[in-house]
């Protein structure tokens, strides 16, 4: 990676982080658009993933108290499964193909965000089986779930508190699980990942952004946060949308 990505990199990933630490979510849809067009969109959404991993685990230290663990146990084999399909994905699938997935499924989840708004409400574990199976695909093939399950909160009328909380095992299993699938299953060379010196330069983006969002999570109100995030991740995959359309 040349310097200037890494920077841009950095940058998304300590944006992302401390959003997710503000409004329970935010790297991944911050974080991944920006890392596909970067280092393409294999590359990009395992990197994604591994700054996903670290995010999650420091934010989950500070909401733990307000996890619904009952829920993580119902959703998380689904998230397993999709996360499975998602790796098989990532292995046929050429890079312009799947830059188009990323930047489709995230306009599409945004979409159905903006629909289900204060519209309709729905319940019952078909809905809940739906969701995790396509929040596990999109997470392992565009490093984007975040949207899917915002929709489905919106739809419930599921407390903010407690998504914000519970987001954090169900993004930390997630992720580790897409990183484990594609490097198991062949899907990433391991020649292709970027430089050593460059994971702990990105780590260290997370670090202070979960620590920024921290001091920020007391003064910006949690909607607006993810508003902020829902626009930047719909810039971003609108790029990766259009640079896939041109190459494939």
């Amino acid at each position: 990676m040349e310097i200037g990505a890494v920077v841009a990199a950095g940058v998304a990933v300590l944006v992302g982080a401390g959003l997710q630490r503000v409004a329970g979510m935010g790297l991944g849809l911050v974080a991944a658009p920006v890392l596909t067009v970067l280092l393409g969109a294999s590359v990009g959404v395992l990197v994604s993933n591994v700054a996903a991993i670290a995010t999650a685990l420091l934010v989950l230290r500070a909401l733990r108290d307000r996890v619904d663990w009952r829920r993580v146990g119902t959703i998380l084999p689904l998230m397993l499964v999709g996360s499975l399909l998602g790796a098989l994905t990532v292995r046929e699938a050429d890079s312009a193909w799947l830059d188009v997935i990323v930047g489709g499924s995230v306009l599409v989840a945004l979409a159905a965000s903006a629909l289900l708004r204060r519209r309709v409400r729905i319940s019952g574990r078909p809905v809940a089986v739906l969701t995790g199976l396509a929040a596990g695909f999109m997470n392992t093939t565009s490093g984007v779930a975040a949207p899917a399950w915002t929709a489905y909160a919106l739809a419930t009328r599921w407390d903010h508190r407690s998504f914000a909380a519970t987001m954090q095992p169900l993004l930390l299993v997630m992720n580790t699980m897409s990183v484990a699938t594609k490097l198991g299953l062949g899907a990433i060379p391991a020649h292709a990942t970027p430089a050593w010196w460059v994971w702990p330069v990105l780590l260290a983006c997370v670090g202070t952004g979960v620590l920024l969002g921290t001091v920020l999570s007391r003064r910006v109100p949690t909607p607006v946060a993810s508003r902020i995030a829902l626009l930047v991740a719909l810039a971003g995959a609108l790029t990766a949308l259009v640079r896939g359309l041109f190459t494939v």
